[in-house]
């Protein structure tokens, strides 16, 4: 029978017979799969009952992942379920998600003996064994589902090869190899079925509410739709409350999901339409079909956010999201995004999210507030940028004139870019000096965007500033990505969720458009190709003429940072707080 080594150790010294017994259930007639002995190498494996976060790694389902997060031990406990394990696995993490300069953890099998170890990748994906072993195994054990690797990670390791873990979204890569290896350096990454899945690691620890007894629950999900055989579909179903459906509060939603497409429903949002509209068509249909009437663009208002990894979403005892009563639109738009890089054909789905709401009003409404930019061409990013940095004020004058004496408190956020995002981060800044940070996500990805809940609640006073700033890459484009709605424009927008609700609906700002003006007449003075600032000319056509020499991008990036800024301090009515033009903070 085979021996378990792992790296940088002697081989393990021979099971006992048990184990030889456990072992050898594992072979097959034919003798094929990896044998892995059931092992309790270092510190004790949790129960699998400790695991509160789960979520498929692959499109199949064969791998499982489940978690937990040690705040005490700043360390994260890894249960990888693995369904058909063939000659081991690569897990680990990398910055966006590649297989090159990635932190990984390895189980891997010459055919007659077994290693796990910690391992790395160089900028040529060429695997490395680490001289620091940082992923500890706990153990594995075999039950009628799979195989279970249980194994440990701390937050921060101070080795330069290993991925630091922190708040945000985390990029976790996975490799499947398919046939025995030699060693760990025969290990060629671009040859193995590989993937990635993105999730939020370290999860706030916070305390359950007690839920009210008259809670009732209503379920917004899309019903038996035929996943399109496509990589991405994004979907919408509108809904629509009773007639006279009295002011409720949410207090707690959570996914509900199809038995079996679990790996296939990536995230999930339902919006509340404008009250402006008597009345929205009913649609079911893919988000981007010709046949959407264009009515469901005003379905804006955030309800629920969920995201792959994510859990049931809760508000604090003392608020409540008001939905239904006077002044509220009836009609919600439910947008589910659909993953299926495999294209399973003829997948049936009734997912969602279901609502719990209760009639006895807690003492606060909540709302939601979107800091960062506006949404205008003014804020551009040259192209061929690794990263690009705009930033966004909610200045002390919209703060002094716009919260209550007694501030707000901020306890969940949700972080928004379009396809160039990679950062973003907004901080608290009082009496002129930074003094907390609301949220942070260093590895964002536009493609993995939840409600988070934070792990402290922070007060907001009149007069302070929250800043958000946002990092862009925009390398393998070819000219200026300009703000706006568009998916190839982008955004800068924290929406943050608080209470007591105010008017206050958006703080956000943009760079002075006549300082602006300036620049380009700037660039015509200095530059051979003129760009047109006549009036007829629009702003992205003029971004889209800059030459962009090192000269341009300079200027520009200096604009942004120094010149004045026009200040939204908006009510949710769109009417406009006395704040217009300021200088930056």
């Amino acid at each position: 029978l085979p021996s378990m080594q792992t790296s940088g150790s002697k081989p393990c010294p021979c099971p006992s017979f048990k184990l030889r017994e456990v072992a050898s259930m594992y072979f097959t007639m034919i003798a094929v799969f990896l044998v892995i002995l059931v092992v309790a190498l270092q510190g004790s494996a949790p129960r699998g009952s400790d695991f509160p976060y789960k979520v498929p790694l692959d499109p199949q389902g064969l791998l499982e992942l489940s978690w937990n997060v040690s705040y005490p031990e700043q360390a994260v406990h890894f249960q990888l379920l693995i369904r058909d394990l063939q000659f081991g696995l690569l897990f680990g993490m990398s910055d966006r998600g590649e297989f090159e300069n990635a932190d990984l953890a390895v189980l891997w099998s010459d055919g007659h003996n077994s290693y796990f170890g910690d391992a790395w990748s160089d900028a040529k994906g060429q695997l490395h064994m680490d001289s620091q072993q940082d992923y500890q195994l706990l153990g594995a054990r075999r039950a009628p589902e799979g195989l279970y690797l249980l194994f440990r990670r701390a937050f921060s390791t101070c080795d330069p090869k290993d991925y630091l873990i922190e708040d945000g979204t985390v990029h976790l890569i996975y490799g499947i190899l398919e046939k025995p290896v030699q060693s760990l350096q025969a290990i060629n990454i671009s040859a193995i079925h590989r993937g990635l899945q993105r999730v939020q690691l370290l999860k706030p620890n916070i305390t359950i509410p007690e839920l009210p007894s008259d809670m009732k629950t209503m379920e917004i999900v899309a019903p038996d739709v035929v996943i399109p055989s496509q990589e991405t579909t994004y979907w919408c179903y509108m809904a629509e409350l009773p007639d006279g459906f009295p002011k409720h509060h949410i207090i707690m939603y959570e996914p509900v999901i199809t038995a079996g497409n679990e790996a296939l429903v990536h995230h999930m949002e339902v919006f509340q339409c404008a009250a402006e509209f008597d009345s929205f068509p009913h649609y079911n249909g893919p988000c981007d079909s010709k046949m959407k009437p264009d009515r469901l663009n005003y379905c804006r208002h955030v309800l629920a956010a969920w995201a792959m990894g994510a859990q049931a979403f809760y508000y604090p005892e003392e608020a409540g999201l008001a939905f239904g009563g006077l002044g509220s639109s009836r009609y919600l738009r439910l947008e589910i995004h659909y993953h299926n890089p495999l294209v399973f054909k003829g997948r049936h789905d009734s997912s969602g999210i279901r609502l719990y709401y209760t009639a006895t009003l807690r003492r606060y409404d909540a709302g939601i507030m979107e800091l960062g930019l506006v949404y205008t061409p003014v804020m551009a990013i040259p192209p061929g940028e690794d990263a690009f940095i705009l930033t966004g004020y909610c200045t002390d004058k919209c703060t002094q004139l716009a919260l209550p004496a007694a501030g707000i408190r901020i306890f969940a956020s949700q972080l928004h870019t379009h396809l160039a995002g990679r950062k973003v981060v907004t901080v608290l800044s009082r009496d002129g000096r930074e003094r907390k940070v609301v949220n942070a996500d260093g590895h964002y990805s536009p493609h993995f965007q939840e409600i988070r809940m934070l792990k402290e609640v922070v007060a907001v006073l009149p007069g302070d500033e929250l800043i958000t700033t946002c990092t862009y890459n925009t390398e393998d484009r070819s000219r200026a990505t300009v703000g706006g709605f568009g998916i190839l424009e982008e955004m800068c927008v924290n929406y943050v969720h608080y209470y007591p609700q105010t008017q206050l609906e958006l703080c956000k700002s943009a760079v002075d458009p006549g300082y602006l003006h300036r620049y380009f007449n700037l660039v015509n003075r200095f530059n051979d190709e003129e760009v047109c600032t006549c009036p007829q000319v629009s702003i992205p056509q003029q971004f889209f003429s800059v030459p962009w020499n090192t000269f341009n991008r300079d200027v520009l990036k200096s604009l942004y940072g120094f010149a004045p800024i026009s200040m939204h301090c908006n009510k949710s009515s769109a009417v406009r707080f006395p704040v217009r033009i300021a200088s930056q903070p």
